[in-house]
């Protein structure tokens, strides 16, 4: 379950599992971003695939698009397209995703232990992929640029681009402001 993530992603080792041949892949024209910290993921393609929740007695089917991508430690992210298409509601404290099915309530769950090692094994394999991607440019970065730390640098080196004004964030005290801009733009 991921609710801030705009995509259904399915791994290619979860697609091989499932015995789809690639060839059902439809092709996706640019990369994305966010998919891993700082760099870009170009994913095989797009699948449309029958999802179904519980059992015969109560169940709900739907039909969801994945992107399809090459290494990940999960089967598949469920994010915001799934919880729409479902109107499910997700809790994540519990690990629970609620979902409306024609004779009451569906409840997917899961096991903090599993969720704990999912993510450990995600965050290691998407350092080593960022680490890897990152290694070469910064050994030439800072070959190329070292900082100038005799410098003094102050708060009003800082100026914003366009006009802007002072917003109290908190009435009852008057030391949280925020800046705006001004000049917002109408759409």
């Amino acid at each position: 379950m991921d609710g801030g993530s705009g995509l259904n992603i399915l791994y290619i080792d979860t697609l091989d599992a499932m015995c789809i041949p690639r060839s059902e892949l439809h092709p996706v024209g640019s990369p994305f971003h966010g998919v891993i910290l700082r760099a870009q993921a170009y994913l095989l393609g797009h699948i449309d695939l029958p999802i179904t929740f519980d059992s015969r007695a109560n169940f709900r089917s739907e039909v969801l698009t994945f992107e399809v991508d090459f290494l990940g430690s999960y089967h598949a992210i469920l994010g915001r397209p799934c919880y729409a298409r479902f109107m499910a509601i997700p809790n994540y404290t519990y690990l629970k995703l609620k979902i409306l099915g024609p004779n009451g309530v569906i409840i997917v769950s899961s096991a903090f232990s599993h969720a704990f090692t999912c993510d450990r094994e995600h965050y290691e394999l998407a350092t080593a992929v960022v680490n890897s991607s990152e290694l070469p440019w910064l050994r030439q970065s800072s070959v190329l640029a070292a900082p100038n730390c005799n410098q003094p640098t102050s708060s009003s080196a800082f100026h914003p681009l366009e006009e802007t004004k002072v917003v109290e964030i908190d009435p009852t005290n008057p030391t949280k402001t925020v800046r705006i801009r001004t000049q917002l733009l109408a759409k």
